[in-house]
């Protein structure tokens, strides 16, 4: 079978949602962006690409990836949405790479897009009344007896699951702050991250370019000082200081077969090695990182000890702390530009973003093998094994 490469890699700043600089900025518009920037980055034309596969959560129907496909000029292109909640665009990724080394494509475009800012809100009928309520309706099941809410079965249970305490979670949080602004310092996310020309509340014109969710200053003393989103809970310590945040960006890569790259003269960026998803029972929904992370890793023929960098989103603080303590993950190798505590978690989004920044960091680094890993809705897990070339 022929290897899936990486032709190009990028992604939108991330905004916080709802008050951030992409609240006026539709879903549609930034697929157009991030697809289109992703097939000219690649250096490659309209006619080469098959398909794209975007994730979209949440957002209430539709095809974003079609879309995309009209708006940037390949109407012949088809698009495919996908879903699979946190984890949806590490799946879009593993879908493009299955095809194209089943031999099925030769080029895909592939990643998720949110809009948590403009997404729709319904309105549902609550079963047995009359009542109707407008917003998002429960998407999933959780366990009986199990609160369903997510503070508790992604980041109170696995912190439970693990032994960690308030002051582990909160300590990683400071740390993926402080290091998401001296990335931003250093200008790392530069050579990823594609401006948003949009327009604030006053009807003005403005350039986006710089992750807005990172806090300067944040520190475990100022952490502690929140109160935990379940006080009656003895011990709960999850807040909003140790949780992600809720955010709008986009990301996409193009994606193609090595012997088509080389044909055409690109040198690719990285290898997709292997991907995987797997099930957790809900109330363990954020073991869904530490469980599929061996799978993955299976599939590519590695050990942890061969990863060089991960990506292990923080949904909650707890996840990805948990991974190292109970894989055996150097900590140091973890988010070394910060995550969903600092950068923010845009659900669709996230997996597409995680790929792009260890892509990029591991060319800087002169090559090696990065894990894009996480937890998703409802108890499951995704991840995807890269490989970046040496120089």
């Amino acid at each position: 079978m022929p290897d899936a490469v990486i032709l190009s890699a990028v992604r939108t700043p991330i905004a916080v949602a709802f008050k951030g600089s992409l609240v006026n900025t539709p879903a549609e518009p930034l697929a157009e962006l991030v697809v289109t920037q992703a097939l000219e980055r690649s250096g490659l034309d309209a006619a080469d690409v098959d398909d794209i596969v975007l994730a979209e959560s949440m957002y209430g129907g539709g095809d974003l990836a079609r879309h995309a496909a009209v708006a940037a000029g390949m109407p012949r292109v088809p698009g495919q949405a996908v879903n699979r909640h946190c984890a949806a665009s590490l799946t879009a990724v593993g879908n493009a790479a299955g095809s194209i080394r089943a031999g099925m494509d030769t080029v895909v475009i592939a990643g998720g897009v949110q809009s948590t800012s403009l997404m729709p809100q319904l309105t549902w009928r609550v079963p047995g009344s009359e009542d109707t309520r407008q917003g998002m309706p429960p998407t999933f099941p959780f366990s009986e007896g199990v609160n369903d809410d997510v503070s508790i079965n992604v980041g109170w249970n696995t912190a439970q699951e693990a032994g960690l305490s308030r002051e582990d979670v909160d300590a990683w949080a400071v740390r993926s702050h402080e290091r998401a602004v001296a990335a931003i310092d250093a200008g790392a996310f530069d050579d990823e991250i594609v401006p948003v020309e949009t327009h604030g509340p006053d009807g003005l014109p403005f350039t986006f370019s710089t992750d807005e969710g990172p806090r300067r200053g944040s520190s475990v003393e100022k952490l502690a000082t929140l109160k935990p989103l379940h006080p009656e809970i003895e011990g709960f310590s999850v807040t909003a200081g140790n949780a992600s945040g809720i955010n709008d960006a986009a990301a996409a890569m193009v994606i193609a077969s090595a012997e088509f790259a080389a044909d055409r003269g690109v040198t690719p960026l990285a290898t997709i090695r292997a991907w995987a998803s797997i099930g957790v029972e809900p109330a363990r929904t954020g073991m869904g990182a530490v469980e599929v992370i061996p799978l993955a890793l299976e599939r590519a023929s590695l050990t942890v000890d061969d990863v060089d960098l991960w990506e292990i989103n923080e949904a909650f603080a707890s996840v990805p702390l948990a991974a190292c303590r109970l894989l055996d993950i150097d900590e140091e190798k973890v988010n070394v530009f910060g995550s969903g505590c600092s950068l923010g978690h845009p659900v669709a989004a996230t997996g597409a973003r995680m790929i792009t920044t260890l892509t990029h960091e591991l060319r800087r680094r002169g090559g090696g093998v990065g894990v894009a890993a996480m937890c998703a809705g409802g108890g499951q897990g995704g991840a995807v094994v890269i490989e970046v070339p040496a120089p």
